[in-house]
């Protein structure tokens, strides 16, 4: 996700002159969002079925239109709202529509090996950084990126570790366009492996980037999918906090550095994800409720990706450097490995 780190502030009831900072950008979400479900409406009348999902087709439209167009400083903020603050009350609202049921399905020796996988994950993609030659604060920005969250890691970290600006954008580059590349490519991958769709959503949870980008790539294979990668995602992102953490002990010893408060390491939307969950557990959530929170988190989470997408320019790979992109894309493969080879150990 854009920003895993963010404070409730982001929802705080907005000033009118705020609001309208907001409007041009998010206008462009939403005018994205609209022509994304139009076109996804249009393969169902075409061949029956929309082939790329309106998740999907946001994000494609969103990266074409930025990298085509580079918009001027007035579109910035609500673009990033549309990419950060709706995804937040999206995930929040999603998590009404995740049972006990899906939980229980995961067990605990899956959750624990999911935060196994992120050590391991971080050790590879660490390790691979630096037989290629980058410095250790970029090599372990790219395996924290990776390994976690993208983004958000690569920004939670990148103080701990003192990191300059231009190792943070050559890190975070890799985050955006690979992960088009992988909402892509793994339903292909799913579906090759015959993955139900309890295993895929948690290859996806394991493997993919971003939140949204998590729903966009198990929205093939069905609800089920996505509330399973949804679940497997926010406990890697929780891993977040005591990633940050150590890396920061460690840090400071050697430079000062200060460790990020409590607020930076537990994001309010996981919190609420989870109270939503213990709502609908105990049955604490109307029934008839539960479809139109489903809709507008499906919606919401179209227009997040739309935002997504608008801050995605592909041009920004080729500025990175070849060295970080090989090292993103090897610890990318590592991690999917891995996360096979978890599902198939656990008997998921």
């Amino acid at each position: 996700m854009s920003s895993s780190t963010s404070d409730l502030t982001s929802l705080a009831p907005l000033p009118l002159d705020r609001l309208t900072r907001l409007l041009p950008g998010l206008g462009l979400c939403l005018a994205v969002t609209g022509v994304a479900i139009l076109l996804a409406r249009v393969e169902h009348g075409l061949f029956g079925h929309a082939w790329l999902e309106p998740l999907v087709l946001a994000i494609l439209l969103g990266a074409a239109v930025r990298t085509a167009w580079s918009p001027p400083a007035l579109w910035t903020p609500g673009v990033n709202f549309g990419a950060k603050a709706v995804l937040e009350v999206a995930v929040v609202l999603l998590g009404a529509s995740v049972s006990a049921a899906t939980l229980s399905a995961l067990g605990v020796g899956f959750v624990f090996g999911i935060m196994a996988l992120v050590v391991v994950a971080i050790a590879a993609g660490f390790a691979i950084g630096r037989a290629l030659g980058l410095n250790p604060r970029l090599a372990l920005l790219v395996a924290c990126g990776n390994a976690i969250c993208g983004n958000s890691a690569i920004a939670a970290v990148a103080p701990a570790i003192e990191a300059d600006g231009d190792e943070v954008a050559a890190s975070i580059a890799f985050t955006a366009v690979l992960g088009v590349v992988v909402v892509l490519a793994l339903p292909l991958l799913g579906a090759a492996l015959n993955l139900s769709a309890l295993q895929y959503g948690a290859l996806a949870g394991l493997g993919v980037y971003a939140v949204p980008q998590v729903l966009a790539a198990a929205a093939p294979f069905g609800a089920g999918a996505v509330h399973t990668g949804t679940v497997v995602k926010l406990v890697r992102v929780l891993m977040l906090g005591p990633v940050v953490l150590v890396v920061s002990l460690i840090a400071g010893r050697r430079t000062g550095a200060r460790t990020p408060g409590l607020h930076r390491l537990v994001p309010w939307f996981i919190l609420g994800f989870v109270a939503m969950i213990g709502l609908r557990s105990l049955d604490l959530i109307p029934h008839a409720a539960l479809p139109v929170l489903a809709s507008a988190s499906t919606l919401l989470t179209i227009v997040a990706m739309a935002g997504l997408g608008l801050q995605t320019d592909m041009r920004m790979v080729a500025r990175s450097g070849g060295r970080v992109v090989l090292a993103a894309v090897l610890s990318l493969a590592v991690l999917l490995a891995a996360s096979l080879l978890l599902i198939r150990l656990l008997g998921l």
